[in-house]
């Protein structure tokens, strides 16, 4: 009986010391994940681009809004050159009643660029413009411009 609980252990100790995985079972595991990245990766990435273009309208209609009040307190909105600064600081025009934005700093667009105000608007009193991804007038996808009042 001793010598045959001797004989157990030594089995025992020699398949721990031979427990893991061999480098053929880790690279099928790796070629797996990658696998599963390749087709995952590219509509994660997507869903961000798309996310960002959501963030930049909702941040448009923010500023509509406050140029809205801006409006409603001086009875005309921000000239071009006033721009969205505007809505952030005092001209010392009498019925101020700003600052229109929370913060009192005007936000870049999700992608890092300052957004572009223009008075009059080509169809609308303001235009409030973000150049996308790429930061230049026009461009697809993620590259586009968002313009206030479009959908």
């Amino acid at each position: 009986m001793g010598r045959d609980f001797g004989t157990r252990t030594a089995r025992r100790r020699r398949s721990h010391s031979q427990a893991g995985f061999t480098l053929v079972e880790i690279l099928v595991v790796i070629t797996i994940i990658g696998l599963i990245m390749a087709l995952v990766g590219p509509r994660v990435l997507n869903y961000l681009g798309e996310s960002k273009s959501k963030a930049a309208k909702i941040q448009i209609e923010s500023f509509s809004s406050a140029l809205d009040l801006y409006y409603l307190d001086l009875g005309r909105y921000p000239s071009t050159n006033e721009g969205l600064a505007a809505l952030t600081r005092s001209n010392n025009a009498p019925g101020w009643n700003g600052p229109y934005l929370r913060g009192g700093v005007v936000p870049n667009d999700p992608w890092g660029h300052t957004y572009v105000y223009r008075a009059p608007g080509e169809r609308a009193p303001f235009e409030i413009i973000s150049l996308g991804s790429d930061g230049q007038e026009g461009g697809s996808g993620t590259a586009a411009d968002i313009v206030s009042g479009t959908r």
